[in-house]
């Protein structure tokens, strides 16, 4: 699968119109095609499945290059994936997307995939930690999105609490940071931690809550009777 055949795939998908609509929702300049994000997850399902990891990156370092829109979402699809043997490769190319990001979309779908290589080794979180120093807004805010899976955990293992706590204290250095996205960042954190474990959520809270947006506060405590 060359970069060439696969924007050709992409632009075969094009639905009229709906470049125009996700650009002006994006409010960032950058070509877009207008494909929706179903016929992503179908094409890059079908890719996934064909082609070897080696491929699958260079694919996807290649479809990134090319700062579309919808090929930068198609790049991070293709590296998300729980197995992925080796990933060292796919690591490091979602890691050096970090500069690029700057709308929440497409730094969302990077994260995701990277949330599968950290959960795959997260002897990784030591690289994490240093994007929370980041003067990057998208680099210090990836640093909770990356790490979602340590919410969502029902029954976390030592190591899996140890890492939750390690993340919260993450997010109490966040909360005097005046940024919308880094606050929206810690009321996700926050928000999706409290379905499992309301407590540490509360506590949390108590300890910071004060210091945080009013909106991220109340985001954050939603699903808290």
């Amino acid at each position: 699968m060359t970069p060439e055949a696969a924007l050709a795939a992409l632009n075969a998908l094009v639905e009229p119109g709906r470049a125009e609509q996700v650009a002006a929702y994006m409010k960032v300049e950058r070509p877009y095609l207008g494909v929706p994000l179903p016929a992503i997850n179908d094409l890059t399902k079908g890719w996934r499945q064909q082609l070897t990891v080696a491929e699958r990156v260079a694919l996807a370092d290649a479809l990134w290059q090319t700062n579309i829109h919808e090929a930068r979402i198609t790049a991070a699809k293709l590296l998300t994936q729980a197995r992925m043997r080796p990933d060292d490769g796919a690591w490091a190319l979602i890691t050096s997307w970090l500069p690029d990001f700057d709308a929440w979309a497409i730094a969302d779908h990077a994260c995701m995939a990277g949330q599968k290589r950290l959960t795959a080794d997260p002897t990784r979180l030591d690289e994490v930690e240093g994007w929370t120093g980041s003067g990057h807004l998208w680099t210090k805010r990836a640093a909770l999105v990356i790490t979602l899976p340590w919410t969502k955990q029902n029954h976390p293992k030592p190591d899996d609490l140890a890492i939750r706590e390690r993340v919260l204290g993450w997010a109490a250095g966040y909360v005097d940071d005046p940024e919308w996205f880094i606050q929206k960042a810690v009321a996700w954190w926050l928000r999706e931690l409290s379905k499992h474990d309301p407590d540490r959520v509360r506590g949390f809270l108590d300890a910071h809550g004060d210091r945080m947006k009013n909106f991220a506060r109340k985001e954050a405590g939603k699903y808290l009777a």
